[in-house]
Parts: C-alpha cells; sequence; structure tokens
C-alpha cells in the first residue's frame, strides 16, 4: 500500500458538501483515507473572486499507479461537476480540485493516456498557504522529497496572515 497525500479544494455551491463528497469518492474508488485535515477557508489563489475556497487535505492508502489515481481524481472532479481544469496558470471558480500533492517519497514527471501531467511531488505545493496548513495538520513530520524539509518546516516560511 502506498500512503498518497491530496489536496481538495472547492469555491462553488455547498463547500463542505463539495469536500465531504469528494472525500467519500475518494474512499470508494481509490483508497482507505486514513487521515483527513480540517477544511480551511482561503482566498483564491492566481485569480480574483468573490467566492473565498474551502480546502482541506488528506491521506489515503492505495494500491493504485499514481498515474491511476491521476486518472480516478480526474474521473472524480467530473463527477461532481467539473466541467474545464485550470490551463497555463488561468484558474478559475471550481466545484471540485483534487490536486496530488505527494505519493510516497516518488520524484516524478509522467503523462497519462489521457494526456495529462503528472508532477510530483506537486510542482506549486510548497508555496500555497492553502495546500501546506492542511497538510502539515494531518502530517507534520512528512518530508518534502525534493525540498528535504518536513511540512512543519515549510509551513513555517509563510508570513503570518
Amino acid at each position: 500500500m502506498a500512503k498518497v497525500y491530496v489536496g481538495l479544494g472547492t469555491n462553488l455551491g455547498d463547500k463542505e458538501q463539495n469536500l465531504k463528497v469528494a472525500v467519500q469518492k475518494i474512499e470508494e474508488q481509490i483508497g482507505k483515507v486514513v487521515s483527513l485535515s480540517a477544511f480551511y477557508i482561503t482566498a483564491p489563489w492566481g485569480f480574483t473572486s468573490e467566492n473565498s475556497f474551502l480546502n482541506a487535505a488528506a491521506c489515503v492508502e492505495t494500491e493504485l499507479s499514481p498515474l491511476d489515481v491521476l486518472q480516478k481524481t480526474q474521473s472524480i472532479e467530473r463527477e461532481l461537476g467539473r466541467t474545464k481544469k485550470s490551463v497555463n496558470g488561468a484558474y478559475s471558480d471550481r466545484l471540485i480540485d483534487i490536486d496530488l500533492l505527494l505519493y510516497e517519497d516518488l520524484i516524478l514527471s509522467a503523462v497519462a493516456p489521457s494526456g495529462a501531467e503528472l508532477n510530483l511531488p506537486h510542482p506549486l505545493m510548497a508555496e500555497r498557504d492553502f495546500v501546506m496548513k492542511p497538510l502539515a495538520e494531518i502530517a507534520p513530520e512528512l518530508v518534502h522529497p525534493v525540498l528535504g524539509k518536513t511540512m512543519r518546516e515549510l509551513i513555517s516560511s509563510f508570513s503570518p496572515q
């Protein structure tokens, strides 16, 4: 069994329900959710919106490969109503976003059969407090495989808000 860490976000509709359903679908289709952070209210990142986000992180034990996990998360996003992905840094409001953050200590760059790119660890995770706060809550001693720092150490570099 591999441990996969995912980031979850939503800023449309019933946000709390969106996250709960996404976690349920992850458990049904990917593997056992062994830890789930609190839900964090955050400002949009990378674009302007009147809608705040609700974010969380989860650790999932899975037998699936990284690319299979990616395909499952994208399928769950579509199932929950997400119609388009962010492309080239152009972000927008979304019903659900599920990002693969870490898969064990794997460092990987690959393309799924669907054409979706998978980069592990997630290349922007350490820059995003809405990812790092929930992740540091559930895995403070987890070491980032590229940066060599724990999630607790990485979160301490953010300025207080």
